[in-house]
């Protein structure tokens, strides 16, 4: 069972192979839209606007202090690469999509479902095995022509994660410095054990430029896929271990 649906500005997909009714998918669907009215950065009403606003840290849900915590310590982890504080305000959405993604994921695991998809906005978990048995294929734009697929690769039990501003345009910026544009990077894909550390890394890596891939080579477990404004693709060590190969 499929279905996408517009929510947190975005298209969220989910598929169950072996859902047999709209139930559990309907869940992950309001999970969603409750975490679009908390962390939105462009609903007045959103729990997130009202921090922006003053709202005092003992007033802040517990789900608002665990996405803090973590936003912190990704920016220890990153050398400040990842920062939710720009032009005065805080934007969490660097962590929070992943981050939703993969609490879906464990709604649809503890109803029992061992083989699923879930995207928001290119931000993937995937578990078990698609509808043919075989893992799950996922493709990898070309940020210049958005209708290519540049590579595919197989995954299971993981999560991947894109960030870049061939959708978006310049949205991620560098902390420390550089000024927008001066990223020659356009699309930065991380492979992780699960896709909020895929894109808490994702977000962080496309900040560092060309430093990135070498930042993800560094960490256990993660792999990753950059593409300059040359045109030109860097790729970790370990990512040709998950590309489909072709016949």
């Amino acid at each position: 069972m499929k279905e996408t649906r517009i929510l947190m500005g975005m298209p969220i997909t989910v598929e169950i192979v072996d859902a047999p009714d709209h139930g559990i998918i309907d869940r992950v669907f309001a999970y969603f839209k409750g975490v679009d009215d908390q962390f939105s950065p462009y609903k007045e009403t959103s729990e997130l606007a009202q921090v922006n606003a003053g709202l005092p840290k003992s007033d802040w849900s517990k789900q608002m202090v665990e996405v803090m915590r973590l936003c912190d310590m990704t920016k220890r982890q990153t050398n400040g690469y990842f920062d939710i504080h720009h032009n005065g305000k805080i934007d969490t959405s660097g962590l929070v999509k992943g981050w939703a993604v993969q609490h879906a994921a464990q709604i649809v695991s503890a109803a029992g479902h061992k083989d699923y998809y879930i995207e928001a906005g290119g931000d993937i978990e995937v578990a078990g095995v698609s509808a043919d048995q075989t893992p799950w294929a996922v493709g990898v734009r070309n940020p210049f022509n958005t209708d290519e697929i540049v590579k595919v690769v197989q995954l299971s039990n993981r999560g991947i994660a894109t960030s870049g501003t061939y959708i978006r345009g310049e949205h991620i910026y560098n902390p420390h410095g550089s000024s927008p544009g001066a990223n020659p990077i356009r699309s930065f894909t991380v492979i992780g054990p699960n896709v909020y550390e895929a894109d808490r890394f994702a977000t962080a890596a496309f900040a560092m430029g060309e430093n990135g891939v070498h930042f993800i080579e560094r960490l256990p477990g993660f792999e990753a896929y950059s593409i300059n404004d040359r045109h030109i693709a860097t790729l970790t060590t370990g990512f040709g271990n998950y590309v489909k190969q072709t016949a």
